[in-house]
Formats: structure tokens, sequence, C-alpha cells
């Protein structure tokens, strides 16, 4: 939607018209298949689930189970990411170039799958923390902030002792105020449109009216 709007300020700038804009999520979706068309076209994507190279299908990008039962996700498509995926899991080929054969897909799985279960997933995320193999850990929802990456990038903040996402995007000039704590807009509504900049007039007819409880 954003986009559409910029698009549309864009055009009536060099036009000097104005116009509707019909955004559906619907053509967002589909616009990002976009890509999966393209290969299925090419004879490239089968259709069938799990087989395909961006699907889980390829061993080189998919997710494997560490030794204490987390897990790890691989996702290098390109050789010389494929080539360092191989040398820190101290696997060795015949023929290092045959990424794309398929018919090595099923053995190549079982190789990562067993050499991933051999270390646990902070063992494997130091070992691939500073390398360009596109392995990274798995982490759940309460565990991304203390990642380094979200932490050098100020990700999360603390708000009231709560820890939560971040305002963004991000702008170089401006600079977004920190969000009130998570329960404050829905269990106070009253200051919640105060701080939107609805004046208490405003508030009472909303409250009066009961659009507002």
């Amino acid at each position: 939607m954003t986009i559409g709007i910029l698009a549309a300020l864009f055009e009536r700038e060099r036009s000097g018209l104005g116009q509707v804009v019909d955004a559906a999520m619907v053509d967002g979706s589909s616009a990002l298949m976009a890509f999966i068309h393209g290969m299925h076209s090419a004879g490239r994507w089968s259709g069938e689930r799990g087989t395909n190279l961006l699907d889980g299908g390829a061993p080189f990008y998919s997710t494997y189970e560490t030794s204490d039962g987390g897990y790890m996700a691989v996702g290098a498509l390109e050789p010389q990411f494929y080539a360092e995926l191989l040398q820190l899991l101290g696997i060795e080929l015949d023929d290092p170039n045959r990424q794309m054969d398929e018919r090595h897909w099923v053995e190549e799985r079982e190789l990562f799958t067993v050499a991933f279960r051999a270390k646990t997933r902070d063992e494997w995320s130091a070992i691939f923390a500073d390398s360009d193999a596109c392995v990274t850990p798995v982490l759940s929802p309460w565990e991304a902030h203390l990642h380094p990456h979200n932490i050098a990038r100020h990700s999360f903040v603390e708000v009231g002792g709560e820890i939560q996402p971040a305002p963004a995007p991000r702008f170089s000039r401006s600079r977004p105020s920190i969000p009130f704590k998570m329960d404050e807009g829905g269990r106070d509504p009253e200051s919640a449109l105060a701080s939107w900049g609805v004046d208490c007039d405003e508030i009472e007819g909303f409250i009066g009216g009961g659009a507002v409880t």
C-alpha cells in the first residue's frame, strides 16, 4: 500500500492529475509469486511439495536439527557459499560442482543431517558466525532480541521492563519516539487517543457515544 501511494504521488507531480489507488493483498501476494511462476514455466518447479529448490527439496536450502534439539537454517544457493558450507561441515564430495544435480540431493541431505547432529545449535552458530556460508540459527521469537545482529542494530527496545520490536523503518534525520508499554493502548484508550492528538472534547464524545469503553 505504501509503495502504491508513493507511486501515485510521484505520478501526480508529473501529470498534475489525481487518481484512485486500487491496492489489494491478493495482488501483492501474486506479485511475490512471480519468480515461482517463472521457474515453473522453465521446468524448474514441479509443484510437488518439498521437492523444489526453495521449498526444502534442495539439501543446501533447508533446516537441520542439532544435537541439542535446536535447528540451523541453511540457504547456500551460490556456488561459493555452498563450497564454504561443505568446508565448515567437514564434508568432501567427489564432485563439489554437482550442487544443482538433483540426483544427488537425497544423498547430500543425509550427509548434512548427520553433520549437523554432531554439534549443538550454539556450537554451529559460532562456527558459521563469520562465514559466508549462509547458515544461521533458528531462534524463537523470545530469543531474537539476544542475537548479536539485532543487538547491534537496536532492533528491539525495552519499555516498562518488557521487550518489544523497535519502530521501523528508520531514517537518517528523523527519529521515531519510543513506543508505549504494550498494555497501555488497549487498557487505557483515553491516554492512547490523547497521545494521538485527539482533543478532550472529542474523546468525551467517543466515550459518551459508546465508541470507547
